[in-house]
């Protein structure tokens, strides 16, 4: 895939709650934590020593009080991913973004509510070393505060991350990316997994696998996170089939599939009935890659389905996709729909105030400092990412959202282009090495909004140096995907191709071959620039302006 339209309304609707609404407290020691994989004991961060690390299960409109004890020896920030954070941008998370980090020894309680939104999120770490995600996450499971689900109840619900683990200090693969200028074969992972165990086809990992026991008759609710850094991935159950009802915490029109195509970031909440003989079944998680020259480590991460009352000794394995199957995961994509008639669910915009069209991909800016530098072009040039031709460049001294609100000079400039600098054949492989293209400049710039404004981006995926999917996340904001589609945009054509009637949203979308802060969220290339934030104004109402930061806010 190569170019997608959405519309993103940049709306901050406070809703009024029918009776008081719970608290829910947690406290998370981020730490160093032995964690036995793969035949070895490897010590690397995780919050409570556990892998995934603790689910957080609220009602909407329930508040959260997470209490961050850093015990790690870096830099940490978590990022609530997918939460509006209304009123509350001070606790979204990224690093340098809307505060400074939590300093080693140091502490910070992100307090916030969940409002209008229900199904299934994630948080992660959002710290300086963004690899710390990979083992840094947990699910967030908001479920509805005076009413049922808008489809079958299920019998239980199942909360399946997935993700990748390194033989590796995490902290080591990320300075191999930066130094090199790229990713080195030897800062693959070594495994996929699901709920943070690799499966029976790994060595020394079939004990440990995810085993569900499910009764016959029953509907079981999945509720799956691609916790993984760099991949999609394509994920089935052996001779089952799946009912896609949400994805990011918005509800769906119903979609029956076998395969489930997430990217990451992504969640999707998908009913499974277990109407197949009693036996053994294994789920599986493999990548699906559309880049040609994009390398990803091979392998299939497995759970089992296991029929209580089965005394089989031997499971069935799903058939996958290939990792190439773009056709499959376009097919997905595509089909899925907005719930109409589902809570929170507000008519698409048809009126348009600013329109921009990013085009996102790699490139390259000289060297400086870095070390060993080398890029496709010769050794005086590093690889980086690009918007629009900017390369993100996050401040070190002040927060943009503490820059914002205090009105504080030089720390960002808000001219980010509503287009590209140069006009050229987007997804032509002929203009991957073109240097005149390729050469991307470092900068802090951010795109202002009135508050209430709406939106219209294009996102036109590029050539250049590789043609690679980019998942997209959107802090604080959901947004319509309108149209998704292959080569370059239309203008012309493409808003024939656009629903407006119910489109899908999402906070995470895989763009094809206060401040709020899009970037991609494969991790691997979020320290090369492919980055750039929104400054949304404030609104001439109490419920519509920013307040002040939080006592205890983390300081640069």
């Amino acid at each position: 895939m190569a170019r997608i339209i959405l519309l993103l309304a940049c709306t901050a609707v406070t809703l009024a709650t029918i009776a008081a609404s719970s608290i829910v407290e947690h406290k998370f020691n981020v730490g160093k934590f032995p964690i036995q994989r793969l035949c070895q004991e490897y010590v690397q961060i995780a919050v409570n020593g556990s892998l995934p690390g603790p689910a957080i299960e609220v009602r909407e409109g329930d508040s959260l009080v997470i209490h961050v004890c850093n015990e790690s020896p870096y830099n940490i920030t978590l990022h609530w991913h997918g939460v509006f954070q209304r009123l509350s941008g001070w606790a979204d998370g990224p690093a340098y973004v809307t505060q400074c980090p939590i300093r080693p020894g140091n502490s910070y309680t992100y307090r916030f509510a969940i409002t209008g939104q229900e199904g299934t999120l994630w948080w992660h770490a959002h710290a300086h070393i963004s690899m710390l995600r990979a083992t840094v996450h947990g699910a967030s499971i908001i479920r509805p505060k005076f009413r049922g689900y808008p489809f079958k109840s299920p019998y239980m619900e199942i909360p399946l991350i997935l993700g990748e683990w390194w033989n590796e200090n995490l902290a080591v693969v990320e300075n191999n990316i930066l130094t090199l200028g790229g990713v080195p074969a030897g800062s693959l992972s070594d495994a996929y997994t699901i709920n943070g165990q690799p499966g029976h086809l790994y060595p020394c990992s079939t004990d440990g696998m995810f085993k569900l026991n499910v009764v016959s008759g029953k509907t079981y609710l999945l509720r799956i996170v691609n916790a993984a850094v760099s991949y999609q991935l394509f994920f089935k159950i052996a001779q089952h089939t799946f009912t896609v009802v949400a994805i990011d915490a918005s509800y769906t029109v119903p979609y029956v599939t076998d395969v489930i195509v997430i990217a990451p970031g992504q969640t999707a909440d998908v009913l499974f009935e277990a109407n197949q003989p009693h036996g053994d079944y294994y789920m599986a998680a493999q990548p699906y890659s559309d880049s040609p020259i994009v390398r990803f480590p091979n392998g299939t991460a497995t759970g089992l389905v296991h029929y209580v009352g089965s005394t089989s000794s031997t499971g069935l394995m799903p058939v996958l996709p290939s990792p190439k199957d773009t056709s499959t995961a376009f097919k997905f994509y595509s089909s899925l729909t907005s719930l109409r008639t589902g809570p929170f669910w507000r008519p698409c915009p048809e009126t348009v105030d600013e329109k921009m069209f990013i085009t996102i991909g790699g490139g390259l800016l000289p060297c400086g400092p870095v070390a060993n530098c080398s890029s496709p072009v010769g050794p005086r040039y590093q690889l980086s990412a690009s918007m629009n031709n900017v390369s993100y460049l996050p401040p070190s001294t002040l927060s943009l959202l503490e820059a914002f609100y205090y009105g504080v000079d030089g720390i960002y400039t808000d001219d980010f282009p509503n287009n590209p600098p140069v006009v050229f054949d987007y997804t032509n492989p002929k203009e991957s090495l073109n240097f005149d293209l390729l050469t991307t400049a470092r900068g802090t710039r951010v795109k202002r909004l009135k508050y209430n404004s709406v939106v219209e981006i294009v996102f036109q995926n590029t050539a250049l140096l590789s043609v690679d999917s980019h998942p997209v996340h959107l802090h604080g904001f959901d947004f319509y995907v309108l149209a998704q589609g292959f080569g370059n945009y239309d203008p012309i054509k493409g808003p024939t191709m656009f629903n407006l009637i119910n489109p899908q949203k999402r906070s995470t979308l895989a763009v094809p071959m206060g401040v709020w802060f899009v970037h991609c969220h494969t991790d691997l290339h979020i320290p090369l620039g492919l980055d750039m934030a929104f400054l949304v104004e404030n609104g001439k109402t109490k419920s519509s302006t920013l307040p002040s930061p939080p006592p205890d806010y983390p300081r640069c």
